[in-house]
């Protein structure tokens, strides 16, 4: 089916305004049996006196009620059946490692004996009984069928455990299954390690850095994290206790302190209030391990309607905030992405997605949009708290006109319903996110999303950037406009002028920290923030982009934040970029380039470094592996985070140490108690 052919003589169009989501809404209502129904009814008079535990419970009644009717409405029942098929057919791999793997087979068989165990002998076992070598959904079916028939399997089992055991404990074991989930145990916190860094020196200076056998190689400005797969995301979500059955969902609502009541500190002092926007976390997580995907996402959206623009690699509040504080933590924003992804990925799956952030059955408090309230509000900026505080606007009722001071690239009319000029057109049902994804190694800088567009790094899909935009430009009662400075071109008085009711200014408090000390603005110098919006903004990274980003290796960042740790990865990242197609150009050239003394020494820096990296390339390509780019760029200076105290003391650290934990993967080093003083120039 190419065309969008919607259940119950609903059109597309009647998805985007509130006739039509009035007609759903009866409709699904009309779907539910008299007891569920009423209690729904029940809830939107008065959501607010709902109890925490009622109100999850009625959430979950209602999910696979809402699953159910939005896969019939778009048609893709057998779709939807099939991926939580794909659900269900897990679920024996984490009810084996839950009651066989950690509760029996790990405790039966210590550390230290397991470490002794010949993996050969144990596989030879197992094999007596079941097929090797051990794949986890074999291992686990069979596993269960002994449990359940122990006076028979009793040989069985005993076999099970040891190899299991030498699957957690043994360095073969672990090298054998540590990419799968079954024989992966929760790790103990050492808040003080939570990375585990060596010390090397190099030209005098001590650096922290990750063992080798943990690096990994990064090619340009491709994306470097997929995220968690299914499996993985659905590990994560069975390791969840479900806490909102007891009122303690801690993710959620913060972890108290049991003396005082108030929030609990970390030993750095951050306080653990869970996520900001209270998401029903630990209701998406029971709905996502029982297979309920749609329902799933939709009880993110509760509260989370733009959760394209949260999840994995942006937020963890809510992790840092697990009931689990001695022991790792549910990886919380990976299932949340998860969910959402599992969801685009279905035909249609962006327009379930989009139709659920304006209509939500499960959001008792505000279901529908509500009706045209007849002001207009003016958002300035269109960074993560502009877009969305227009998104919640316009479910409130009300016009938005949105400004940002980039220049904000037009969008096709029949995928965004707006021209280059302003004008609406019809658009049209996107059924495969295909449509809407870029390499991003490949995009072009768009211009909506202010920081989460040129401050984010590739760490993060920004094709979710585009989803989010979407959501908002395809809604009668939003405009954008591009390229404009709020103060310069347009003015508060002027706002009010024009006939705005409110003016919402979300352009960003924050400002680049300045060091002052001598020869701050020397040549080969830049503030952090710049670089990132320069490299980000300019194409440079692009191969086929004309634009000059100059940068010459050792580099230094100065700093311990998330601005200090992305500077770094992007500069390692950028290097290789810009020097291969500096050679490139010089050979088109000819050579015939008239240089000064000082451009003839960088160029000559350059073009070495290149030759050397293309030759590597030649090198690798001939052996069949991949190549050693970054064992170079060490051997010229890499790149070196310098930090006034130490890692641990880092903001970086201290909020999101796997950000920290990425960077040095990348071969990034982390030099402590380093202040600069001066910049020292030649000459």
């Amino acid at each position: 089916m190419t065309e969008l052919a919607l259940a119950d003589g609903f059109r597309f169009e009647d998805l985007y305004n509130r006739d039509g989501l009035l007609r759903l809404d009866a409709l699904f209502l009309e779907s539910l049996d008299e007891p569920l129904r009423a209690d729904m009814e029940a809830a939107r008079k008065a959501p607010g006196a709902l109890e925490p535990k009622a109100e999850a419970a009625l959430v979950l009644a209602l999910a696979p009620k809402l699953e159910s009717f939005l896969a019939r409405l778009f048609g893709i029942e057998a779709e939807a059946d099939a991926l939580s098929g794909r659900h269900t057919a897990l679920a024996p791999v984490y009810r084996c490692k839950r009651l066989f793997v950690q509760r029996r087979a790990a405790r039966a068989v210590k550390p230290e004996e397991a470490a002794a165990l010949d993996g050969a002998a144990v596989e030879a076992a197992l094999g007596a009984h079941m097929p090797v070598p051990v794949e986890e959904e074999a291992f686990s079916e069979a596993v269960l069928g002994w449990l359940g028939d122990e006076a028979n399997g009793g040989e069985a089992l005993e076999a099970a455990a040891r190899y299991a055991a030498w699957a957690l404990h043994h360095p073969e074991g672990r090298a054998r299954h540590g990419r799968g989930v079954l024989f992966r145990q929760p790790g103990r916190i050492d808040p003080f390690r939570l990375i585990d860094t060596e010390v090397r020196t190099e030209h005098g200076t001590p650096a922290l850095e990750l063992p080798e056998a943990r690096l990994r190689r990064r090619e340009g400005f491709a994306l470097t994290d997929d995220g968690m797969d299914l499996k993985a995301a659905l590990d994560q979500a069975h390791y969840c206790i479900f806490c909102h059955n007891q009122g303690k969902d801690s993710c959620a609502r913060g972890l108290r302190d049991r003396k005082t009541g108030a929030f609990a500190n970390t030993v750095f002092g951050v306080e653990l209030a869970g996520c900001p926007l209270e998401e029903k976390i630990s209701e998406m997580q029971l709905l996502k391990a029982e297979g309920f995907a749609l329902g799933a996402l939709a009880t993110v959206c509760i509260d989370n309607p733009l959760c394209a623009a949260t999840g994995h690699r942006i937020c963890n509040d809510c992790m840092k905030s697990c009931i689990y504080q001695k022991q790792d933590p549910v990886d919380i924003p990976q299932v949340e992405t998860r969910a959402l992804k599992d969801v685009l990925e279905l035909p249609w799956g962006f327009e379930i997605y989009s139709l659920m952030t304006r209509w939500n059955p499960l959001n008792f408090a505000r279901p529908l949009p509500l009706p045209e309230t007849g002001r207009q509000v003016l958002v300035v900026g269109l960074g993560p708290a502009g877009f969305s505080l227009a998104h919640h606007l316009m479910n409130d009722g009300h016009r938005v006109v949105a400004v940002d001071g980039l220049k904000i690239e037009p969008l096709a009319p029949a995928l965004s319903g707006v021209d280059e000029a302003g004008a609406r057109h019809p658009f049209r049902p996107v059924r495969d996110m295909a449509e809407l994804r870029e390499d991003l190694a490949e995009r072009v800088m768009a211009g909506f999303g202010g920081v989460a567009e040129y401050g984010i790094t590739v760490r993060w899909d920004k094709n979710f950037l585009k989803i989010v935009r979407l959501l908002l430009e395809r809604r009668a009662a939003f405009t954008m406009v591009g390229g404009v400075r709020f103060g310069g071109t347009l003015g508060l008085d002027e706002a009010f002028e024009w006939g705005f009711d409110h003016v919402a200014v979300a352009a960003g408090a924050g400002r680049p920290t300045h060091v002052p000390m001598p020869n701050a603005l020397a040549p080969g110098v830049r503030m952090a923030s710049d670089f990132l919006m320069a490299l980000q903004l300019t194409g440079a990274a692009r191969t086929d982009s004309i634009a000059n980003l100059q940068i010459r290796l050792p580099v230094v960042v100065v700093g311990g934040g998330l601005t200090a740790i992305d500077t770094a990865t992007e500069s390692l990242a950028y290097y290789p970029v810009q020097v291969e197609k500096f050679l490139t150009r010089y050979e088109v050239l000819d050579g015939g380039v008239a240089w000064t003394e000082e451009e003839a020494e960088v160029a000559g820096e350059f073009l070495a470094h290149a030759r050397a990296i293309r030759a590597e390339r030649a090198r690798a390509a001939a052996a069949g592996e991949a190549p050693r780019i970054r064992e170079l760029l060490r051997a010229w200076g890499g790149v070196t985070i310098a930090y006034r105290r130490r890692l641990i003391d880092a903001p970086s650290y201290t909020l999101n140490h796997e950000e920290v934990a990425k960077a040095l993967e990348e071969g990034i080093r982390f030099a402590e108690c380093l202040s600069p003083l001066a910049v020292e120039v030649d000459g």
